[in-house]
């Protein structure tokens, strides 16, 4: 608790990707309801492999991970943002969240989404970013949301082309409910 900025990248152990999705269409009831968006947002995935900081060289510094994070929906190339250019580090992010409470071992701090200046090139990580760039462009959403059946893969290469944290890479399927 209260670990300032300076001295909270010493406590980042590992480092992998994240994929947090949102249910979309239980949102609306689901603000309603009070509780918060415990239903609307489905378990998270994460990488297969998680590396050390030290293991991702000079790519890993002001912390963030200066290397594109490769977006694919259905085969499809749908971004590679660099996730350099958050805005906030992971040293910022920490020592926020670890303002007023203490992160025990083990806690996982999630970037949100990584978007970039040139997005018109590199293209989204998120399709809610990239709709609402849509309208704000062009005064209407044209990208859907994903449907059932849609798969998703989310990479990150080194300068070799090696893949790092190996890749989530995931089908969307509709939960059988009770």
């Amino acid at each position: 608790m209260g670990t300032p900025a300076p001295h909270a990248l010493a406590h980042v152990k590992l480092v992998m990707l994240a994929n947090d999705a949102s249910l979309r269409s239980f949102a609306a009831a689901e603000k309603k309801s009070g509780f918060g968006w415990i239903q609307a947002k489905p378990a998270t995935s994460f990488s297969p492999v998680a590396v050390t900081p030290d293991e991702l060289g000079g790519a890993w510094r002001d912390g963030r991970l200066h290397l594109p994070v490769r977006v694919a929906w259905n085969g499809r190339e749908f971004g590679r943002p660099n996730a350099g250019e958050m805005s906030f580090g992971f040293h910022d992010l920490i020592a926020h969240a670890a303002y007023s409470r203490n992160l025990s071992a083990g806690t996982i701090v999630g970037s949100g989404t990584i978007a970039n200046h040139d997005y018109a090139t590199v293209g989204s990580a998120c399709i809610t970013e990239r709709r609402a760039i849509e309208m704000a462009d062009h005064g209407a959403a044209v990208t859907s949301y994903m449907r059932f059946g849609d798969r998703v893969r989310i990479e990150v290469l080194d300068h070799e082309g090696r893949s790092i944290f190996g890749a989530i890479d995931q089908c969307m399927v509709a939960a059988r409910l009770r």
